[in-house]
């Protein structure tokens, strides 16, 4: 059974490791990860990124997600990550459907995602199409050359 709760300070160094191993962020979006697990360790949900854990018998994965800044019901999942030893457990099916959940009950109506058009994120952009997200927009060599960021959106009301 998974129990997904707020994070606490605890959960810190094995969320980094998480990162780390799952083979899909670099040191520098790890080192992002850590900044807004930092934001929220200092100002809760009030630094906009709302972050919350998924427990088995230890730290299992995590979701970030928050408001988009300057928009009326639109936001953002920043981070999803599952250790890769419980991988294929539906953990991060879980860590999504909290979050949407989450997002609706405080009048979301709109979900961004944002990923790479890497070859390694073939499984992360099918996630995503198998729970209802749409690619909404492609920006070309955005990363890097060759490398596109891909806009996921999902629509969970219409107000």
């Amino acid at each position: 059974m998974v129990l997904i709760r707020p994070t606490v300070r605890e959960d810190y160094s094995p969320i980094l490791d998480i990162l780390k191993r799952t083979d899909y962020f670099t040191e520098d979006e790890v080192g992002i990860a850590d900044e807004l697990l930092n934001s929220y360790f200092d100002e809760s949900l009030e630094s906009g990124y709302w972050t919350y854990t998924a427990v088995t018998d230890k730290v299992a994965g995590y979701v970030c997600y928050g408001p988009t800044p300057l928009t009326e019901g639109t936001y953002d999942i920043y981070w999803i990550a599952v250790d890769p030893e419980q991988q294929g457990k539906k953990i991060g099916t879980e860590l999504l459907s909290f979050a949407e959940a989450d997002i609706a009950r405080h009048h979301g109506r709109l979900i961004t995602v944002n990923t790479s058009s890497q070859e390694k994120y073939v499984s992360t952009r099918s996630f995503y199409l198998n729970r209802g997200y749409q690619e909404g927009s492609r920006i070309k060599d955005y990363y890097r050359p060759g490398d596109d960021l891909v806009v996921y959106v999902k629509q969970i009301s219409e107000d």
